[in-house]
């Protein structure tokens, strides 16, 4: 009788610490892993337009406007932390923000974990109408310009006989280009055709040199948040405020 006893206990104990385990569990939430609490952080580079540019001093673009519509669902405020592109990956991964938003495609070098998309996008070369550049196989011999620690200097770093510089911001890039000192630039899709549209003197090739998505960014350890993002990303893909700033911003 007191071994079925003893028994009764120990198996009493051992569901009593799988409840306590599985309510820990529970308990956990993606809330938990936020830097500061009720807070979303996001690193952000205000140097890509139509993505994030800054406007007399004010962040304008579809990613601001988009955070806005995700704090919606998420439920947490949503603050800024400005800073250069290249700096935005070590940021998220030593906790300094919780979030990188910033035009970012997927390049799994980057150790991080990504999004499921908000946007396509691809890695093309802006450049002088007058030019005479027609491809990439025009550019052996040239200066292209890319945007340090981007995608887009992968790429410019694949174009046979191009000598590459970098900057990192990418307006810079694009004077430089119109002042002669640049042949063409590297950029996301949207970004040139932002410029195209505002300067009738540069001109986007048709041929992307590779096809991306966007993303947003948040460590590997993260993943409950990353969850919760998706989820959001989900609904706002689903709004109407969606297809809005897609046209506002001349997605």
């Amino acid at each position: 009788m007191k071994k079925i006893l003893k028994l009764a206990a120990v198996a009493a104990m051992v569901l009593g610490c799988s409840a306590c385990s599985q309510t820990q569990e529970e308990e956990s939430s993606w809330q938990d892993q936020l830097i500061e609490e009720n807070t979303l952080i996001v690193g952000i580079s205000p140097d890509y337009p139509p993505y994030e540019s800054l406007e007399n001093g004010e962040m304008v673009g579809f990613d601001v406007d988009m955070m806005a519509e995700l704090e919606k669902y998420l439920g947490v405020n949503v603050e800024f932390e400005q800073m250069t592109f290249s700096t935005i990956v070590d940021a998220v991964n030593l906790g300094q923000v919780d979030v990188g938003v910033s035009g970012f495609t997927y390049d799994p070098e980057r150790q991080v974990l990504f999004s499921d998309p908000y946007l396509e996008s691809a890695q093309v070369i802006l450049t002088k109408k007058d030019s005479g550049i027609e491809s990439a196989a025009d550019l052996s011999g040239k200066v292209v310009g890319a945007q340090l620690g981007t995608t887009g200097a992968d790429a410019a770093a694949e174009i046979e006989g191009a000598s590459v510089e970098l900057n990192q911001d990418a307006n810079i890039l694009v004077e430089a280009l119109k002042a002669g000192q640049m042949d063409a630039v590297v950029v996301d899709l949207l970004v040139a055709q932002n410029y195209e549209e505002s300067d009738s003197s540069l001109v986007v090739l048709d041929e992307p040199l590779v096809d991306e998505e966007n993303g947003i960014i948040c460590s590997t350890s993260n993943e409950l948040l990353m969850d919760a993002l998706n989820d959001a990303i989900a609904q706002f893909k689903e709004s109407d405020a969606y297809e809005e700033l897609k046209t506002k911003w001349g997605m």
